[in-house]
């Protein structure tokens, strides 16, 4: 799981795994806003190189497995598919528990971690056997947690395993493998935006950072978000936890200035507007603070996915009628979003409405490009059709 962190008056939430809007004219220089006479120097952080490193004998432990599978069979499945397999045995694989982001190595030794810390590990894994991956940030809504002084708002990652080339030719009838290790997820219809690398490792320095600044360890967290941004200027994730640390210190000036300078990259980033918020109500800046709130409102009202998120809570609710009202408000503002649809077809599918179940089912089908949710949609299409 992937967690930010929000500043909220007296508790700071820190939004920790994200994507990173890149808009033009915005400089990516950040000298300005790093402020080293405030914190002492910190080693042993971990570079971008060894959050994916595994140790020789975790490698040699992989290609042994590979080979006994490949002898045991007479026509060995493709690299990704077995390693697919490998991942998820039910004996030796590896297993979710929400608790710290661990490097690669960390995480193979112990058998478990977060879905970000399994998706470093499986990116690992498979540059091992040289299966290459696509890194997928799901929109799920958000999910929070309170640490110390904190809310932590949980994200999810997972990720995709490529079919091999052979020469110069690849088998477009071989379909990539999902590694999700939350199941759960993939039947909610939610977005998915392709990150990359780079990304992930902005994620993974912002989540430590996270986890640095709810332990008080603020001098390993500002070095850690250092990384993060250092990989991706505009992550706003980490800018908005670096600004909540700079508040946490009592750095008032230098968190403002980080503010505006994250809302300059993204003008209705909500992390940023609502911790920039609450910082103004602290200081009785309330002319101000209005002027903000106006703009997260306006944010509000125009985002497709604030009333998606409404109609996903709605239905876990059963309150099926107020569902079918928020995805069709959603759709209204987004009429080209897949997941919207799947969501009105299965609030349908609940409040007895086969027919238009069907039709909006066969919607979201018409509607989504990735392979993965067409598999699932024409699997629950026939289901009804049958049913």
């Amino acid at each position: 799981m992937n967690r930010t962190i929000l500043l909220l008056v007296a508790l700071a939430s820190l939004l920790l795994v994200g994507c990173a809007n890149q808009p033009a004219k915005v400089s990516t220089d950040l000298t300005p806003y790093f402020h080293d006479r405030h914190f002492s120097v910190v080693t042993s952080l971990p570079s971008p190189e060894q959050l994916f490193e595994l140790p020789a004998d975790a490698i040699a432990e992989l290609k042994r497995a590979q080979q006994r599978a490949n002898n045991q069979m007479q026509s060995p499945p493709m690299v990704h598919e077995w390693l697919a397999d490998y991942i998820n045995a039910d004996d030796g694989g590896f297993y979710y528990a929400d608790n710290v982001t661990r490097t690669a190595s960390e995480t193979f030794n112990d058998r478990e971690g977060n879905c970000l810390s399994l998706v470093v590990l499986t990116a690992a894994l498979a540059e091992a056997v040289d299966v290459k991956v696509e890194f997928q940030d799901i929109g799920i809504p958000p999910i929070w947690d309170r640490q110390g002084g904190f809310y932590l708002v949980n994200g999810h990652i997972n990720l995709k395993l490529l079919p091999q080339q052979k020469g110069n030719v690849f088998n477009l009838s071989t379909r990539s493998i999902q590694i999700d290790f939350l199941p759960e997820r993939a039947m909610q219809g939610y977005s998915i935006q392709r990150v990359n690398k780079s990304t992930v490792i902005s994620m993974f320095y912002n989540n430590l950072a996270a986890e640095a600044l709810v332990a008080e360890d603020y001098d390993r967290a500002y070095h850690l978000l250092k990384l993060a941004l250092n990989e991706q200027s505009h992550f706003l994730p980490a800018l908005n936890t670096l600004a909540v640390l700079y508040r946490y210190k009592g750095m008032n000036s230098e968190a403002e200035a980080l503010y505006r300078y994250a809302l300059s990259v993204s003008p209705e980033d909500m992390n940023a507007l609502n911790n920039y918020a609450i910082m103004l109500a602290a200081q009785d800046r309330l002319e101000e603070w209005a002027d903000v709130h106006k703009v997260m409102e306006l944010a509000r009202i125009r985002n497709p996915y604030y009333y998606y998120g409404r109609a996903q809570q709605a239905y876990i609710d059963r309150q099926y009628q107020d569902a079918l009202a928020w995805y069709k408000r959603a759709i209204e503002k987004a009429d080209y979003r897949h997941e919207f649809y799947f969501g009105l077809s299965r609030t349908y599918w609940m409040t007895g409405d086969e027919k238009r179940a069907q039709q909006n089912l066969q919607k979201a089908l018409s509607l989504t490009k990735d392979e993965h949710n067409k598999q699932r949609y024409q699997s629950k299409l026939q289901a009804m059709r049958s049913h």
